[in-house]
C-alpha cells in the first residue's frame, strides 16, 4: 500500500469513527442529559460545528502529511526511540500511545500557563455550556499548534503509525465523550475515572473558578492529572449547580463564530492563565 493509499485509509477510518461517536453522544446527551441546557443546540452547534469543519480542512491543506505521515517517515528512517528499541509490537503500541497522550496533556497544561497561548485557547472554554461539539470548538490557531506538537512527539517518541493512528481515534473520540452532557451514574464514574477522564471529572475544567479550570487537564488517561496533582474531583458548587465559561465572555455572543474565531485578539485577556494572579 502507497503513502497516499495509507493516508486516504487513516482519514476514512476517523472519519468513521467520528460519525459513530457523535451520533452516539448526540443520542445520548438527548435521552440523558447530565444538566440542564443554558443555550438551545441550534444557538450553539452551528458555530461549534463551523470551527470544527474548518479546522479539518485548514490542516488537510496546511498539515498534509498529519501525525500518521510522519509516523511512517520516522519508521522509514528509523527516527525516535522507539525505532532504536527492540520491543514487541504491542508493547511499543502501548508505550507509543501513552507517551502521546503524556504529550497532549502536558501541550494542554502549556496552553493555560502561557498567556499568549490562553488567549488561543480560551475560545474553548467560552462555550455557556458543555457538550459533544465542545470538544470539536477549538481555535483553528490552536489546532494548526497541536498538530505540530503532536507530529514533534510522533518523530521524537518513533512511535508506530497504527499507534498514531489509534491514539488520534481515540482522542477524537474521548474529547466528544468526555465533554458530553452525559448522565452517569456516581457508582459507575467513580470505577470509570480511573481508567479514563469521564464528563464528570473533565467539567470541572470547565468551571468559571479560576482553579478548577486550571485542573483535570487530560483528554484520554486521567492518571497524568492524579501524577502532577492536577486532579480535582468535583467542582466546589457541585456538577448540577456549577457554572461553565469564562466571566469576561459569558454572553450568548461568544457561540456566533466571527466572535470565536476573534476570540484571541479581544482587549479583554479573559480569565487568567495558570499560575498568574487576578
Amino acid at each position: 500500500m502507497t503513502l497516499g493509499n495509507e493516508l486516504t485509509f487513516e482519514a476514512l477510518v476517523r472519519l468513521a469513527f467520528f460519525i459513530v461517536v457523535f451520533a452516539a453522544m448526540a443520542i445520548a446527551e438527548a435521552s440523558a442529559p447530565r444538566r440542564a441546557r443554558a443555550l438551545d443546540r441550534a444557538a450553539r452547534w452551528p458555530g461549534n460545528l463551523a470551527i470544527a469543519a474548518i479546522n479539518t480542512a485548514l490542516v488537510r491543506v496546511l498539515i498534509p502529511a498529519t501525525a500518521v505521515g510522519a509516523a511512517m517517515v520516522a519508521r522509514r528512517h528509523e527516527i525516535g526511540v522507539l525505532n532504536w528499541l527492540a520491543l514487541p509490537r504491542g508493547v511499543a503500541l502501548v508505550v507509543a500511545v501513552a507517551a502521546l497522550d503524556l504529550a497532549i496533556y502536558l501541550q494542554h497544561v502549556m496552553f493555560h500557563a502561557v498567556p499568549i497561548l490562553w488567549r488561543v485557547h480560551r475560545m474553548h472554554h467560552t462555550d455557556l455550556d458543555i457538550d459533544v461539539t465542545t470538544g470539536l470548538r477549538f481555535h483553528p490557531i490552536e489546532t494548526i499548534l497541536s498538530m505540530l506538537i503532536k507530529i514533534g512527539a510522533v518523530i521524537a517518541i518513533g512511535a508506530p503509525p497504527v499507534a498514531v493512528l489509534a491514539f488520534e481515534v481515540l482522542l477524537n473520540a474521548n474529547s466528544m465523550f468526555n465533554h458530553g452532557n452525559l448522565a452517569i451514574s456516581e457508582r459507575t464514574d467513580r470505577w470509570l475515572r480511573w481508567i479514563v477522564v469521564t464528563p464528570d471529572m473533565h467539567r470541572v475544567h470547565h468551571s468559571i473558578v479560576r482553579d478548577e479550570t486550571n485542573s483535570n487537564f487530560g483528554f484520554n488517561l486521567p492518571w497524568w492529572d492524579r501524577m502532577m496533582g492536577t486532579y480535582r474531583a468535583e467542582p466546589a458548587a457541585g456538577q448540577i449547580a456549577m457554572t461553565i465559561g469564562i466571566d469576561q465572555f459569558h454572553s450568548p455572543q461568544e457561540s456566533g463564530l466571527m466572535r470565536m474565531l476573534t476570540q484571541p485578539v479581544r482587549e479583554d485577556a479573559g480569565q487568567y492563565p495558570l499560575g498568574r494572579d487576578s
